[in-house]
């Protein structure tokens, strides 16, 4: 049974902007789906996000999926990736792929690494009032690691600051009495979420309990990073998530 390629809104994650998925994209432009990659608030030129919070961010990608005529397919990557998950219930998506997605409220990380993250943003003092500038060793060894030097520095340059707030709400969720994150499963919604074998940020063995708690399907790329959309590699993962998309579209046509 035929169907028509749905629009997709793609989220991207901290520090930057719908400019992320720019290369990303054009595989599923080419099989046909509008392709939509805003911004999130705060993200753009000029832009500043202190202050905004996780809901802020799903918020906006409701608004960019009811702007659509047709229910969208939502891919996130990182914290838009939460973003996403956020926004699900109320966004009706017809799919949803995240890309080495930040867990939810209730996911504890599997590594030290990511202890380590949720816990260091503390010596900025009270960072979750303020924004948070991107950090090009982190970026460099956590982020871009997989990146050529060359493109490394041109994805850095063009990072801007955080939210301290929806850092927090993120990586320090078990202090957040308001369980800004929770989030469940949406009846109906296939989910795929998708890890880099050699991710620090988001590990596999994490990303396996937010595909869980979504009852989604899990594929891991055993030689990939954090960058899912950009790094070398980048187009296996999309013809990957394509091939996934006709599959499940097809059967709900």
């Amino acid at each position: 049974m035929s169907y028509s390629p749905s629009p997709i809104v793609m989220v991207h994650g901290a520090f930057c902007g719908g400019w992320v998925f720019e290369a990303f994209r054009r595989p599923f432009e080419a099989a046909g789906h509008q392709v939509v990659a805003p911004d999130l608030p705060g993200h753009g030129p000029g832009g500043d996000p202190a202050g905004l919070s996780m809901r802020d961010y799903a918020d906006a990608v409701i608004r960019h999926c009811q702007a659509l005529d047709a229910a969208p397919i939502l891919i996130g990557h990182s914290l838009g990736g939460l973003a996403c998950q956020l926004a699900a219930a109320r966004a009706k998506p017809a799919a949803m792929i995240l890309l080495a997605p930040s867990a939810p409220w209730g996911v504890y990380g599997s590594t030290m690494e990511e202890g380590a993250s949720a816990i260091s943003l503390y010596a900025l003092g009270p960072f979750w009032l303020q924004s948070i500038a991107p950090d090009y060793h982190l970026a460099r060894n956590y982020s871009l690691d997989r990146m050529s030097r060359e493109a490394r520095d041109a994805a850095f340059a063009r990072m801007v600051p955080e939210s301290g707030r929806a850092l927090w709400e993120t990586l320090n969720w078990w202090l957040d009495p308001f369980m800004t994150t929770q989030v469940g499963a949406t009846p109906g919604l296939p989910v795929l979420a998708v890890a880099g074998g050699r991710d620090v940020i988001h590990p596999p063995a994490t990303v396996r309990q937010t595909a869980a708690r979504l009852s989604g399907t899990m594929e891991t790329f055993t030689e990939m990073s954090h960058w899912l959309p950009a790094e070398p590699g980048w187009d296996t993962v999309a013809d990957r998530c394509l091939g996934w998309l006709d599959r499940t579209l097809r059967a709900a046509a």
